[in-house]
């Protein structure tokens, strides 16, 4: 959903890098308060809270944005705490342990941003950042050719659809001997 436009992808990037990096960060400087049984809950709830003031700051800097933007930050917190990167960047300093944590969340938002620099051209014609009265500025727009079958790149079916030939170039590419 994020790779839709680019200035989602940006956004999400950020938001990312954000629960990523202050979620790792107060988790490890916390870690001999947090009780052993229970310990993802709490650290669900802290990235949770963490997300949530990532939100309200992309509120106050670009209200539409912040408001289109909702669903896929509320989600961010689910995916880092999902990714499991927390066991495996914590190693005892807090600092350390995120920048490990925003190197792995930045390469994720890229790998989105890479991917929305290729759906945004084929789909709305156009390409966008972050900012202005609509959420979004338009960089460069081709309004008069509306050509259908490129539009459908813009759906989540569409993204899909680029996913597998990815997959399928990714593979070609690099064959492997299945056992």
């Amino acid at each position: 959903m994020a790779s839709s436009r680019l200035a989602f992808a940006l956004a999400a990037a950020g938001a990312l890098a954000w629960v990523y990096v202050f979620s790792t960060f107060a988790a490890s400087m916390a870690e001999t308060v947090f009780p052993k049984k229970g310990k993802p809950v709490i650290l669900l709830f802290l990235s949770s809270f963490i997300g949530s003031l990532y939100l309200l700051l992309l509120w106050f800097l670009c209200p539409l944005l912040g408001a289109q933007m909702m669903f896929i930050v509320a989600l961010v917190p689910l995916v880092f705490t999902g990714s499991g990167v927390y066991e495996r960047v914590n190693s005892g300093d807090a600092l350390e342990a995120a920048v490990d944590a925003c190197s792995e969340a930045l390469t994720l938002g890229l790998l989105v941003a890479a991917f929305s620099l290729i759906r945004e051209p084929l789909g709305y014609l156009s390409l966008s950042l972050p900012g202005g009265a609509q959420g979004i500025v338009r960089i460069f727009s081709f309004e008069n050719g509306n050509f259908l079958p490129a539009r459908i790149v813009s759906s989540s079916a569409g993204a899909l659809v680029l996913l597998g030939y990815g997959t399928g170039i990714y593979r070609r590419l690099n064959p492997r001997e299945e056992p």
